[in-house]
Protein backbone atom coordinates (compact mmCIF):
# COMPACT_ATOMS: atom_id res chain seq x y z
CA UNK A 1 0.00 0.00 0.00
CA UNK A 2 1.02 3.63 -0.49
CA UNK A 3 1.27 5.27 2.94
CA UNK A 4 1.98 8.93 3.71
CA UNK A 5 3.24 9.83 7.21
CA UNK A 6 3.50 13.38 8.57
CA UNK A 7 6.04 13.87 11.36
CA UNK A 8 9.50 12.30 11.75
CA UNK A 9 9.46 12.11 15.56
CA UNK A 10 9.61 8.89 17.57
CA UNK A 11 6.14 7.65 16.59
CA UNK A 12 6.63 8.60 12.95
CA UNK A 13 10.04 6.91 12.76
CA UNK A 14 8.71 3.77 14.45
CA UNK A 15 5.79 3.55 12.00
CA UNK A 16 8.11 4.14 9.02
CA UNK A 17 10.39 1.36 10.25
CA UNK A 18 7.57 -1.17 10.67
CA UNK A 19 5.66 -0.37 7.51
CA UNK A 20 8.69 -0.15 5.22
CA UNK A 21 9.96 -3.51 6.53
CA UNK A 22 6.61 -5.02 5.54
CA UNK A 23 7.05 -3.82 1.97
CA UNK A 24 4.69 -0.84 1.96
CA UNK A 25 5.58 2.25 -0.08
CA UNK A 26 6.14 4.85 2.64
CA UNK A 27 6.61 8.61 2.17
CA UNK A 28 7.53 10.85 5.12
CA UNK A 29 7.02 14.62 5.39
CA UNK A 30 8.74 16.76 8.06
CA UNK A 31 9.96 20.36 8.39
CA UNK A 32 13.31 19.24 9.83
CA UNK A 33 15.68 18.18 7.06
CA UNK A 34 18.12 16.59 9.56
CA UNK A 35 15.37 14.32 10.97
CA UNK A 36 14.36 13.35 7.46
CA UNK A 37 17.91 12.62 6.36
CA UNK A 38 18.54 10.36 9.36
CA UNK A 39 15.34 8.45 8.63
CA UNK A 40 16.17 8.06 4.94
CA UNK A 41 19.71 6.89 5.74
CA UNK A 42 18.37 4.10 7.97
CA UNK A 43 15.06 3.13 6.37
CA UNK A 44 13.63 2.46 2.92
CA UNK A 45 11.36 5.52 2.82
CA UNK A 46 11.10 8.65 0.67
CA UNK A 47 11.49 11.91 2.60
CA UNK A 48 10.09 15.32 1.67
CA UNK A 49 10.97 18.52 3.53
CA UNK A 50 7.81 20.52 4.02
CA UNK A 51 4.70 21.34 6.01
CA UNK A 52 2.34 18.38 6.39
CA UNK A 53 -0.62 20.77 6.52
CA UNK A 54 0.30 22.32 3.17
CA UNK A 55 -1.50 21.19 0.03
CA UNK A 56 1.65 21.88 -2.00
CA UNK A 57 3.77 19.53 0.16
CA UNK A 58 1.07 16.87 0.15
CA UNK A 59 0.78 16.93 -3.65
CA UNK A 60 4.56 16.69 -3.95
CA UNK A 61 4.35 13.57 -1.74
CA UNK A 62 1.71 11.96 -3.95
CA UNK A 63 -1.38 12.53 -1.80
CA UNK A 64 -3.71 11.74 -4.73
CA UNK A 65 -2.53 8.11 -4.83
CA UNK A 66 -2.21 7.63 -1.05
CA UNK A 67 -4.26 4.86 0.57
CA UNK A 68 -3.43 5.56 4.21
CA UNK A 69 -2.60 8.98 5.70
CA UNK A 70 -1.05 9.19 9.20
CA UNK A 71 -0.35 12.55 10.91
CA UNK A 72 1.80 12.21 14.05
CA UNK A 73 3.58 15.56 14.52
CA UNK A 74 3.81 17.10 18.01
CA UNK A 75 1.10 19.65 17.15
CA UNK A 76 -2.54 18.56 17.34
CA UNK A 77 -3.73 21.33 15.04
CA UNK A 78 -1.25 20.41 12.29
CA UNK A 79 -2.30 16.74 12.49
CA UNK A 80 -6.00 17.56 12.29
CA UNK A 81 -5.63 20.09 9.47
CA UNK A 82 -3.46 17.63 7.53
CA UNK A 83 -6.16 14.96 7.88
CA UNK A 84 -8.83 17.42 6.71
CA UNK A 85 -6.73 18.08 3.59
CA UNK A 86 -6.28 14.34 3.07
CA UNK A 87 -10.06 13.94 3.22
CA UNK A 88 -10.45 16.54 0.46
CA UNK A 89 -8.00 14.56 -1.68
CA UNK A 90 -10.08 11.41 -1.15
CA UNK A 91 -7.60 9.40 0.96
CA UNK A 92 -9.61 6.38 2.25
CA UNK A 93 -8.02 6.03 5.73
CA UNK A 94 -6.95 8.99 7.88
CA UNK A 95 -5.25 8.79 11.29
CA UNK A 96 -4.19 11.61 13.63
CA UNK A 97 -2.34 11.70 16.93
CA UNK A 98 -3.77 14.23 19.39
CA UNK A 99 -2.74 15.03 22.96
CA UNK A 100 -5.43 17.57 23.77
CA UNK A 101 -8.43 16.29 25.71
CA UNK A 102 -10.56 18.79 23.74
CA UNK A 103 -10.31 16.55 20.68
CA UNK A 104 -10.23 13.07 22.16
CA UNK A 105 -12.29 13.24 25.35
CA UNK A 106 -15.81 11.88 25.69
CA UNK A 107 -17.35 15.35 25.61
CA UNK A 108 -15.18 16.67 22.79
CA UNK A 109 -16.83 19.44 20.74
CA UNK A 110 -14.90 18.28 17.67
CA UNK A 111 -15.06 14.48 17.58
CA UNK A 112 -13.33 12.25 15.04
CA UNK A 113 -16.68 11.75 13.29
CA UNK A 114 -17.17 15.51 12.86
CA UNK A 115 -13.59 15.90 11.67
CA UNK A 116 -13.85 12.98 9.27
CA UNK A 117 -10.87 11.19 10.85
CA UNK A 118 -10.94 7.39 11.17
CA UNK A 119 -8.71 7.19 14.23
CA UNK A 120 -7.76 9.81 16.84
CA UNK A 121 -4.98 8.46 19.05
CA UNK A 122 -4.08 10.03 22.39
CA UNK A 123 -0.75 8.44 23.44
CA UNK A 124 -1.15 9.62 27.04
CA UNK A 125 -4.40 7.71 27.49
CA UNK A 126 -2.98 4.62 25.80
CA UNK A 127 0.14 4.54 27.97
CA UNK A 128 -1.83 5.22 31.19
CA UNK A 129 -3.99 2.19 30.48
CA UNK A 130 -0.94 -0.01 29.79
CA UNK A 131 0.84 1.06 33.01
CA UNK A 132 -2.32 0.43 35.04
CA UNK A 133 -2.55 -3.13 33.69
CA UNK A 134 1.09 -3.85 34.55
CA UNK A 135 0.67 -2.38 38.04
CA UNK A 136 -2.28 -4.68 38.67
CA UNK A 137 -0.50 -7.84 37.50
CA UNK A 138 2.06 -9.01 40.03
CA UNK A 139 5.56 -9.60 38.66
CA UNK A 140 4.76 -8.68 35.04
CA UNK A 141 6.72 -6.19 32.93
CA UNK A 142 4.40 -6.34 29.90
CA UNK A 143 0.65 -6.99 29.74
CA UNK A 144 -1.79 -7.01 26.81
CA UNK A 145 -5.35 -8.32 26.63
CA UNK A 146 -7.17 -9.95 23.74
CA UNK A 147 -10.67 -11.30 23.01
CA UNK A 148 -12.31 -8.82 25.40
CA UNK A 149 -9.77 -9.56 28.13
CA UNK A 150 -10.20 -13.35 28.06
CA UNK A 151 -6.69 -14.05 26.72
CA UNK A 152 -3.74 -12.47 28.53
CA UNK A 153 -0.32 -11.89 26.95
CA UNK A 154 2.15 -11.36 29.78
CA UNK A 155 5.91 -10.90 30.04
CA UNK A 156 7.81 -12.15 33.11
CA UNK A 157 11.47 -11.89 34.08
CA UNK A 158 13.07 -15.13 35.22
CA UNK A 159 15.22 -14.79 38.33
CA UNK A 160 17.64 -17.39 39.69
CA UNK A 161 15.04 -18.53 42.24
CA UNK A 162 12.25 -18.95 39.67
CA UNK A 163 10.77 -22.48 39.52
CA UNK A 164 11.03 -22.26 35.70
CA UNK A 165 14.78 -21.63 35.77
CA UNK A 166 16.77 -24.32 33.88
CA UNK A 167 13.62 -26.12 32.70
CA UNK A 168 13.35 -27.11 29.04
CA UNK A 169 10.13 -26.31 27.19
CA UNK A 170 9.47 -30.05 26.95
CA UNK A 171 9.67 -30.40 30.74
CA UNK A 172 7.45 -27.36 31.13
CA UNK A 173 4.94 -28.95 28.75
CA UNK A 174 4.53 -31.86 31.16
CA UNK A 175 3.33 -29.41 33.82
CA UNK A 176 0.94 -27.72 31.41
CA UNK A 177 -1.82 -30.21 32.09
CA UNK A 178 -2.28 -28.45 35.42
CA UNK A 179 -1.39 -24.92 34.31
CA UNK A 180 -2.91 -24.05 30.94
CA UNK A 181 -0.53 -21.64 29.25
CA UNK A 182 2.05 -21.52 26.47
CA UNK A 183 5.48 -19.86 26.38
CA UNK A 184 5.42 -18.08 23.02
CA UNK A 185 8.81 -16.37 23.13
CA UNK A 186 12.02 -16.02 25.12
CA UNK A 187 13.95 -12.75 25.01
CA UNK A 188 17.62 -13.23 25.90
CA UNK A 189 19.86 -10.18 25.60
CA UNK A 190 19.10 -8.55 22.25
CA UNK A 191 17.66 -11.74 20.76
CA UNK A 192 14.03 -12.92 20.76
CA UNK A 193 13.34 -16.56 19.90
CA UNK A 194 10.26 -18.71 19.54
CA UNK A 195 11.32 -21.70 21.66
CA UNK A 196 11.25 -25.38 20.79
CA UNK A 197 11.08 -28.38 23.12
CA UNK A 198 14.80 -28.58 23.83
CA UNK A 199 15.24 -24.84 24.53
CA UNK A 200 15.98 -24.06 28.18
CA UNK A 201 14.63 -21.15 30.23
CA UNK A 202 17.58 -19.43 31.89
CA UNK A 203 18.02 -16.93 34.71
CA UNK A 204 17.86 -13.41 33.27
CA UNK A 205 15.50 -14.41 30.44
CA UNK A 206 12.30 -12.54 29.72
CA UNK A 207 9.53 -14.95 28.79
CA UNK A 208 6.19 -14.15 27.17
CA UNK A 209 3.18 -16.36 27.83
CA UNK A 210 -0.41 -16.68 26.63
CA UNK A 211 -3.03 -17.80 29.14
CA UNK A 212 -6.73 -17.46 29.81
CA UNK A 213 -7.75 -14.88 32.40
CA UNK A 214 -9.29 -17.50 34.71
CA UNK A 215 -6.02 -19.51 34.76
CA UNK A 216 -3.87 -16.57 35.84
CA UNK A 217 -4.13 -17.10 39.65
CA UNK A 218 -2.80 -20.68 39.28
CA UNK A 219 0.01 -19.50 37.00
CA UNK A 220 0.93 -16.70 39.42
CA UNK A 221 1.10 -19.31 42.17
CA UNK A 222 3.31 -21.58 40.06
CA UNK A 223 5.68 -18.69 39.37
CA UNK A 224 5.81 -18.00 43.12
CA UNK A 225 4.29 -14.55 42.59
CA UNK A 226 1.88 -13.53 45.32
CA UNK A 227 -1.39 -12.18 44.03
CA UNK A 228 -1.25 -8.86 45.85
CA UNK A 229 -4.88 -8.02 45.20
CA UNK A 230 -6.04 -11.09 47.11
CA UNK A 231 -3.85 -10.76 50.20
CA UNK A 232 -4.29 -7.05 50.88
CA UNK A 233 -5.13 -3.64 49.51
CA UNK A 234 -2.09 -2.72 47.37
CA UNK A 235 -0.37 0.58 48.08
CA UNK A 236 0.72 2.37 44.91
CA UNK A 237 2.77 5.56 44.64
CA UNK A 238 2.59 7.64 41.45
CA UNK A 239 5.21 10.33 40.77
CA UNK A 240 4.01 13.01 38.34
CA UNK A 241 0.60 14.66 38.37
CA UNK A 242 0.28 15.37 34.66
CA UNK A 243 -2.42 13.88 32.45
CA UNK A 244 -0.88 10.39 32.55
CA UNK A 245 -0.46 10.37 36.33
CA UNK A 246 -4.03 11.59 36.82
CA UNK A 247 -5.45 8.93 34.47
CA UNK A 248 -3.52 6.14 36.23
CA UNK A 249 -4.74 7.35 39.63
CA UNK A 250 -8.35 7.41 38.39
CA UNK A 251 -8.06 3.86 37.03
CA UNK A 252 -6.48 2.48 40.22
CA UNK A 253 -9.03 4.29 42.40
CA UNK A 254 -11.76 2.26 40.69
CA UNK A 255 -9.99 -0.90 41.85
CA UNK A 256 -10.03 0.41 45.44
CA UNK A 257 -6.23 0.53 45.66
CA UNK A 258 -4.43 2.71 48.21
CA UNK A 259 -3.13 5.37 45.77
CA UNK A 260 -0.69 8.17 46.64
CA UNK A 261 0.10 10.75 43.95
CA UNK A 262 3.27 12.85 44.32
CA UNK A 263 3.92 16.13 42.46
CA UNK A 264 6.40 18.98 42.94
CA UNK A 265 3.95 21.73 41.90
CA UNK A 266 1.75 22.95 44.78
CA UNK A 267 -0.94 24.48 42.56
CA UNK A 268 -1.20 21.27 40.56
CA UNK A 269 -1.54 19.31 43.81
CA UNK A 270 -4.60 21.39 44.75
CA UNK A 271 -6.17 20.75 41.34
CA UNK A 272 -5.45 17.01 41.56
CA UNK A 273 -7.02 16.84 45.03
CA UNK A 274 -10.20 18.37 43.62
CA UNK A 275 -10.38 15.84 40.75
CA UNK A 276 -9.58 12.64 42.67
CA UNK A 277 -11.83 11.01 45.24
CA UNK A 278 -9.73 8.60 47.31
CA UNK A 279 -6.15 9.35 46.24
CA UNK A 280 -3.79 10.99 48.75
CA UNK A 281 -2.01 13.86 46.95
CA UNK A 282 1.48 14.66 48.29
CA UNK A 283 3.41 17.86 47.53
CA UNK A 284 7.05 16.74 47.26
CA UNK A 285 10.01 16.16 44.92
CA UNK A 286 10.55 12.64 43.64
CA UNK A 287 14.06 12.64 45.10
CA UNK A 288 12.84 13.79 48.55
CA UNK A 289 13.12 10.27 49.91
CA UNK A 290 12.65 11.34 53.56
CA UNK A 291 9.19 12.73 52.82
CA UNK A 292 8.28 9.67 50.71
CA UNK A 293 9.40 7.32 53.50
CA UNK A 294 7.26 9.30 55.98
CA UNK A 295 4.32 8.79 53.59
CA UNK A 296 4.91 5.02 53.40
CA UNK A 297 6.95 4.37 50.24
CA UNK A 298 8.91 1.68 52.15
CA UNK A 299 5.74 -0.43 52.16
CA UNK A 300 4.66 0.40 48.61
CA UNK A 301 3.70 -2.52 46.39
CA UNK A 302 4.37 -0.48 43.24
CA UNK A 303 6.12 2.84 42.56
CA UNK A 304 5.19 4.42 39.20
CA UNK A 305 7.15 7.39 37.80
CA UNK A 306 5.43 9.28 34.96
CA UNK A 307 6.96 12.77 34.94
CA UNK A 308 7.95 14.34 31.61
CA UNK A 309 11.65 13.58 32.23
CA UNK A 310 13.00 10.08 31.49
CA UNK A 311 16.03 10.40 33.76
CA UNK A 312 13.88 11.57 36.69
CA UNK A 313 11.52 8.64 36.18
CA UNK A 314 14.32 6.07 36.11
CA UNK A 315 16.35 7.48 39.02
CA UNK A 316 13.37 8.10 41.33
CA UNK A 317 12.00 4.62 40.62
CA UNK A 318 15.34 3.00 41.47
CA UNK A 319 15.71 5.17 44.58
CA UNK A 320 12.31 4.17 45.92
CA UNK A 321 12.89 0.51 45.09
CA UNK A 322 16.14 0.64 47.05
CA UNK A 323 14.18 2.00 50.03
CA UNK A 324 11.60 -0.78 50.05
CA UNK A 325 9.11 -0.41 47.17
CA UNK A 326 8.48 -3.93 45.85
CA UNK A 327 8.16 -3.02 42.16
CA UNK A 328 9.17 0.03 40.13
CA UNK A 329 7.63 1.11 36.80
CA UNK A 330 8.81 4.07 34.74
CA UNK A 331 7.54 6.02 31.75
CA UNK A 332 10.44 6.25 29.28
CA UNK A 333 10.22 8.14 25.97
CA UNK A 334 13.78 7.69 24.69
CA UNK A 335 13.98 4.39 22.73
CA UNK A 336 17.58 3.77 23.85
CA UNK A 337 16.66 4.21 27.51
CA UNK A 338 13.64 1.91 27.19
CA UNK A 339 15.96 -1.01 26.48
CA UNK A 340 18.49 0.08 29.12
CA UNK A 341 16.03 0.62 31.98
CA UNK A 342 15.34 -3.08 32.80
CA UNK A 343 19.09 -3.82 33.12
CA UNK A 344 19.29 -1.16 35.84
CA UNK A 345 16.74 -2.95 38.01
CA UNK A 346 13.39 -1.49 36.91
CA UNK A 347 10.53 -3.98 36.75
CA UNK A 348 9.04 -2.36 33.65
CA UNK A 349 9.56 0.63 31.38
CA UNK A 350 6.67 1.74 29.19
CA UNK A 351 6.92 3.82 26.02
CA UNK A 352 4.16 6.18 24.83
CA UNK A 353 5.37 5.82 21.22
CA UNK A 354 4.62 2.09 21.29
CA UNK A 355 1.21 2.59 22.83
CA UNK A 356 0.31 5.06 20.06
CA UNK A 357 2.03 3.19 17.23
CA UNK A 358 0.44 -0.15 18.16
CA UNK A 359 -3.05 1.32 17.85
CA UNK A 360 -2.15 2.98 14.52
CA UNK A 361 -0.60 -0.17 13.06
CA UNK A 362 -3.88 -2.01 13.51
CA UNK A 363 -5.42 0.32 10.92
CA UNK A 364 -2.99 -0.62 8.17
CA UNK A 365 -3.33 -4.39 8.47
CA UNK A 366 -4.86 -6.64 5.85
CA UNK A 367 -7.25 -9.48 6.66
CA UNK A 368 -9.25 -9.78 9.85
CA UNK A 369 -6.89 -8.24 12.42
CA UNK A 370 -9.06 -7.30 15.41
CA UNK A 371 -6.40 -6.03 17.81
CA UNK A 372 -2.65 -5.76 18.07
CA UNK A 373 0.10 -5.12 20.62
CA UNK A 374 3.75 -4.31 20.00
CA UNK A 375 6.61 -5.77 22.05
CA UNK A 376 9.24 -3.20 23.03
CA UNK A 377 12.83 -3.95 22.14
CA UNK A 378 12.16 -6.74 19.65
CA UNK A 379 9.85 -5.24 16.97
CA UNK A 380 7.67 -8.32 17.48
CA UNK A 381 3.88 -8.12 17.55
CA UNK A 382 0.92 -9.93 19.06
CA UNK A 383 -2.10 -10.05 16.76
CA UNK A 384 -5.68 -11.15 17.25
CA UNK A 385 -7.08 -12.34 13.92
CA UNK A 386 -10.51 -13.69 12.99
CA UNK A 387 -10.68 -16.69 10.69
CA UNK A 388 -12.71 -15.65 7.66
CA UNK A 389 -14.92 -17.83 5.48
CA UNK A 390 -13.16 -19.06 2.36
CA UNK A 391 -9.65 -18.45 3.70
CA UNK A 392 -8.72 -22.05 2.88
CA UNK A 393 -7.47 -22.87 6.37
CA UNK A 394 -10.72 -24.03 7.98
CA UNK A 395 -11.04 -27.56 9.39
CA UNK A 396 -7.39 -28.49 8.76
CA UNK A 397 -5.00 -29.43 11.56
CA UNK A 398 -2.33 -26.86 12.36
CA UNK A 399 0.42 -29.37 11.58
CA UNK A 400 -0.96 -29.72 8.04
CA UNK A 401 -1.26 -25.97 7.46
CA UNK A 402 2.47 -25.15 7.61
CA UNK A 403 2.04 -22.08 9.77
CA UNK A 404 4.73 -19.44 8.99
CA UNK A 405 8.09 -19.90 10.72
CA UNK A 406 8.86 -17.13 13.18
CA UNK A 407 5.29 -17.07 14.50
CA UNK A 408 3.29 -19.13 16.98
CA UNK A 409 -0.42 -19.45 17.75
CA UNK A 410 -0.89 -18.94 21.48
CA UNK A 411 -4.65 -19.37 21.84
CA UNK A 412 -7.79 -20.16 19.84
CA UNK A 413 -11.11 -18.76 21.10
CA UNK A 414 -14.35 -20.24 19.74
CA UNK A 415 -17.48 -18.67 21.16
CA UNK A 416 -17.34 -19.17 24.93
CA UNK A 417 -14.64 -21.86 24.78
CA UNK A 418 -10.90 -21.62 24.21
CA UNK A 419 -7.90 -23.87 23.78
CA UNK A 420 -4.13 -23.67 24.00
CA UNK A 421 -3.41 -25.20 20.59
CA UNK A 422 -1.43 -28.28 19.59
CA UNK A 423 -0.56 -29.71 16.20
CA UNK A 424 -3.94 -31.49 16.15
CA UNK A 425 -5.96 -28.30 16.69
CA UNK A 426 -8.24 -27.15 13.85
CA UNK A 427 -9.32 -23.65 12.90
CA UNK A 428 -12.95 -22.88 12.08
CA UNK A 429 -14.73 -19.91 10.57
CA UNK A 430 -15.28 -17.23 13.22
CA UNK A 431 -12.45 -18.41 15.49
CA UNK A 432 -10.38 -15.66 17.06
CA UNK A 433 -6.72 -16.61 16.99
CA UNK A 434 -4.03 -14.87 19.08
CA UNK A 435 -0.54 -15.01 17.54
CA UNK A 436 2.99 -13.94 18.52
CA UNK A 437 5.08 -13.04 15.45
CA UNK A 438 8.67 -11.96 14.95
CA UNK A 439 9.20 -9.02 12.52
CA UNK A 440 10.13 -11.19 9.54
CA UNK A 441 6.97 -13.28 9.86
CA UNK A 442 4.35 -10.52 10.11
CA UNK A 443 3.57 -10.22 6.40
CA UNK A 444 3.42 -14.04 6.05
CA UNK A 445 0.98 -14.32 8.97
CA UNK A 446 -1.32 -11.72 7.43
CA UNK A 447 -1.28 -13.50 4.08
CA UNK A 448 -1.91 -16.85 5.81
CA UNK A 449 -5.28 -15.61 7.10
CA UNK A 450 -6.36 -13.78 3.93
Amino acid sequence: MKILIIGAGQVGYFLCERLSLEGHEVTLIDRDSDHLQRTQDRLNVMGIVGNGASAESLEQAGIKDTEIFIAVTDMDEVNILACLLAREYGVPTRVARVKSIEYSGGGAVLSKEKLGIDLLINPDDAVAEEISKIACRSGAFDVAEFVEGQIQFIGYRIGESSPLCDLTLKELGEIRGIYRFVVTAISRGDKTIIPRGDDTIQAGDRIFIFAHQKDMPAIQYMLKLEEEQVSKKPRIFILGGGHIGLRIAEMLEKRRFDVRLVDRNENRCHKLSAKLNRTMVIHAEGTDIRTLIDEGVENADVFIAVTDNDETNILCSLLCKKHGARRALALVNNPELVNLAPTLGLDASVSPRLAAAGAILKYVRRGGVISLATVEGSNSEVLEIEVKQGSGIENKTLQDLHFPAGAIIGAIVRGTTYEIPSGESRLKEGDRVVIFALPGALAKVERFFE
